[in-house]
């Protein structure tokens, strides 16, 4: 996982170098594909999907503005101000890494710089709370704090999850609850933790693509994702 984790990193990091007003979300997929293969990984969201009509076609998820994640790649080129959220999945010898980053495009407006640090706060925020003896909730109740003290709002109808031989597994990791309840933390356990958040309401709708997930009101949404490990101390952050 330490391998496919540190792909994810290394993409993430080699994309924030190419994000700039003027360049399409499908070059930055391009990109993405080619650097998870030359490292020896398999594009782990390529393909993905509970429907075998509508598989996911892409490497990154890109998700624009008001768009919370999986947003599609195509020609659609970057602009001045806007946010972009970049989440992608590695798999190598078996194992899976997730991650994301919300990335600014050129210079952006107050208001989304401090949505973005708010965003990327709460995430440490779980991940100090990611300790043997805790529970799965005690993550959540620190991220839904950090987030409603700043005045925005994290999406309830997503959530973070386990992660290993593959993508998405037990248990679900949502960014609101109550602490002290949810599956207890043992170590070993390897968490994909991800506070979706929102300017605005916290509500959701899905695009007729039935993947661009964006918000209700078409307020802009940040998003950061880390894979964790639970160790007898603090969380090792695989895709740090």
């Amino acid at each position: 996982m330490k391998e496919s984790c540190t792909i994810v990193a290394r993409v993430l990091r080699h994309l924030g170098t190419m994000i700039r007003p003027g360049i399409s979300t499908l070059e930055l997929d391009v990109a993405a594909e080619e650097f998870i293969r030359m490292e020896g990984g398999v594009p782990a969201f390529k393909g993905y999907g509970p429907d075998s009509r509508n598989l996911f076609p892409a490497t990154l998820c890109t998700s624009v503005d008001d768009e919370v994640v999986h947003g599609i790649p195509g020609k659609r080129k970057l602009v001045e101000g806007e946010i972009v959220s970049i989440d992608v999945g590695v798999k190598k010898n078996g194992y899976f890494g997730d991650g994301a980053w919300t990335f600014p495009v050129g210079e952006i407006s107050e208001e989304k710089a401090r949505l973005m640090r708010v965003t990327r706060e709460a995430l440490m925020d779980g991940i100090g709370r990611t300790v043997v003896g805790n529970r799965v909730h005690d993550i959540s109740a620190a991220i839904q704090k950090r987030v409603e003290t700043a005045g925005f709002s994290v999406v309830r109808d997503l959530v973070g999850h386990g992660i290993g031989t593959t993508l998405h597994e037990e248990p679900a990791v949502p960014n609101f609850g109550n602490p002290g309840t949810g599956m207890s933390l043992e170590e070993g356990m390897t968490l994909a933790i991800e506070p979706m958040v929102n300017y605005g309401s916290y509500r959701v709708v899905v695009d007729p693509d039935r993947w661009t997930i964006r918000t209700s009101d078409h307020q802009p949404s940040a998003h950061f994702e880390h894979t964790v490990l639970v160790t007898g101390g603090e969380a090792m952050i695989l895709t740090a």
